[in-house]
């Protein structure tokens, strides 16, 4: 198969196809072949980048509700070596790869890092050649379902987070927060907020922040849903 027809297969449109060619070149390819120009690193090095922002981009605006120690996690989650492995496998890479005769002998095509490290240097490469809305349109699908996979662990969900995924699977809706009520001095507050879910479902929660008062209430509505 071509570079062309590889890159038609697996949605990777670039107008410059030396870029993918570069991508996919292994340093060990260019120590054994003086001719090739370029190894994949510096493009490596660019997309690592464009991916830890397009990931937390995308999480930002798909769980409003989740606190910014989950929505660490779960950017955590989706870019790991492991799992960036795993995307590179999906597009069946490794064949692709330039590599040079030591690192082949080694399983090298089957390595996580080294697919790893190659999948972020196609998408610096898609970066390069397309610009960030051809990256966000390739990567979407490819995190939505790694995002699922990752969110059936529990730990990485705080409360509000839990709610919203359960509001939503199961009733089509999003959770309403209310701060009702104030409590103490100024240096002292406490907060009485107010959880929604329809008509019928609702939690308390209190705490010295809105963000810590919501969290409870959503906990505690949680713990009779549940």
């Amino acid at each position: 198969m071509s570079l062309d027809e590889f890159a038609r297969r697996v949605g990777i449109g670039l107008k410059n196809p030396s870029l993918l060619q570069r991508a996919l070149t292994h340093r060990s390819y260019i120590n054994e072949h003086p001719e090739a120009i370029e190894d994949n690193e510096r493009l490596e090095f660019l997309g690592d980048a464009t991916l830890d922002f397009v990931a937390a981009d995308w999480l930002y605006h798909h769980y409003p509700e989740m606190d910014e120690g989950g929505l660490t996690r779960l950017r955590s989650s989706l870019v790991r070596t492991e799992q960036l492995a795993k995307f590179a496998k999906d597009l069946n890479l490794g064949p692709e790869i330039l590599l040079g005769r030591g690192e082949e002998s080694s399983g090298g095509r089957e390595r996580p890092a080294l697919l790893c490290d190659v999948f972020e240097a196609v998408i610096g490469a898609m970066y390069l050649d397309s610009g960030l809305e051809a990256v966000f349109q390739f990567m979407e699908p490819r995190l939505q379902e790694a995002a699922e996979t990752a969110l059936e662990d529990q730990t990485l969900l705080d409360p509000r987070s839990q709610l919203q995924i359960w509001a939503q699977a199961e009733m089509n809706v999003t959770p309403q927060y209310e701060t009702i009520n104030t409590f103490g001095p100024d240096h002292e507050r406490e907060f009485l907020v107010e959880v929604s879910i329809g008509p019928e479902l609702y939690g308390s929660g209190r705490g010295r922040s809105k963000q810590e008062a919501a969290k409870e209430a959503a906990k505690n509505l949680l713990n009779q849903i549940l």
